[in-house]
């Protein structure tokens, strides 16, 4: 009888466990363990763990890559233009064309602000012709490939990358670039319905990185400062307007070349805030906008 007993219980249990191989299934991306099963009511359930033991042994290496980190947020710019003494300017301009072009100026006075945008007196230049819709100014960085190399038992590390910056300055009002060379910046009398500037480069920060808890990254605190320098690869405008349509045009725009920007992020766990803040302005000449953006930070893989 008992026998009988003991042979029942054992189907049962090896019953259990099948019935719980069925509705289990285990995903391990990394140190990233995803258990997808079901709860007593039958309702699909998800439980996320961090494999500690994943962890452990990358420690073993003291250079560690990630693919494809991925920035999404917003850009903005400080403004520092002369636009006093632009307007001050703009009552004297020559109307001579030999003389005016003499008055020309490629630095960030107000002479060379005047060059880039001209106006007349009745009608000054203003800090508010070139204000930005933040929410639609987006900021979008690709890094192909970001390394960790281990300065001091992985807490301190030196961190660099190598990738692609996408910048959008969404304006709010109605300005033209006017390609070519000497760049002018115009003030149209079209409204437009979607009126930007993009700015592509191609980027490498290297940064000092702190990190927490080496062994548990998701209850790490992270912070990582440095610098980053980046070559305009390209440049171009987008109008959209009911008399024009959609215009495109693809130049330098006198945009600066080279890019030196300040570089950071922190977070905690698998949550990270970056943000840039460029140390050049981001005209060659005339405005003397210093370009910064902010936003979240995706892990690659």
């Amino acid at each position: 009888m008992k026998c009988k007993v003991l042979r029942w219980l054992l189907l049962l249990l090896i019953a259990g466990v099948g019935a719980q191989a069925q509705t289990t299934d285990t995903i391990q991306v990394k140190g990233l363990i995803i258990l997808q099963g079901k709860d007593i009511k039958g309702k699909r359930i998800f439980k996320v763990y961090n494999d500690t033991a994943y962890a452990r042994a990358r420690l073993r290496k003291n250079l560690q890559t990630k693919w494809l980190v991925i920035d999404l947020g917003f850009n903005n710019y400080i403004d520092r233009s002369d636009y006093s003494g632009a307007v001050s300017q703009a009552y004297y301009t020559p109307t001579n064309a030999y003389l005016a072009d003499l008055n020309r100026s490629y630095t960030y006075s107000a002479q060379g602000l005047n060059t880039l945008a001209p106006r007349t007196g009745s009608a000054p230049l203003t800090p508010s012709e070139f204000k930005l819709i933040t929410g639609k100014s987006l900021n979008v960085n690709i890094w192909l490939f970001q390394q960790r190399l281990n300065i001091y038992r992985h807490k301190l590390n030196m961190v660099y990358a190598l990738g692609i910056e996408m910048n959008n300055y969404r304006f709010a009002r109605n300005i033209t670039y006017v390609p070519g060379y000497p760049t002018e910046i115009l003030r149209d009398t079209i409204s437009f319905s979607k009126n930007k500037l993009f700015a592509e480069y191609l980027s490498i920060p290297l940064m000092l990185n702190f990190n927490s808890n080496p062994a548990r990254p998701s209850r790490a605190f992270k912070m990582s400062m440095g610098v980053m320098g980046g070559y305009l690869v390209k440049a171009r405008t987008k109008q959209i307007s009911k008399e024009r349509g959609k215009v495109k045009n693809t130049d330098e725009f006198n945009l600066n070349k080279w890019k030196v920007s300040l570089t950071g992020d922190i977070g905690y766990g698998p949550l990270k805030l970056y943000g840039n803040f460029a140390l050049t302005p981001l005209h060659d000449y005339g405005l003397e906008q210093y370009p910064f953006s902010i936003g979240i930070r995706f892990n690659g893989f």
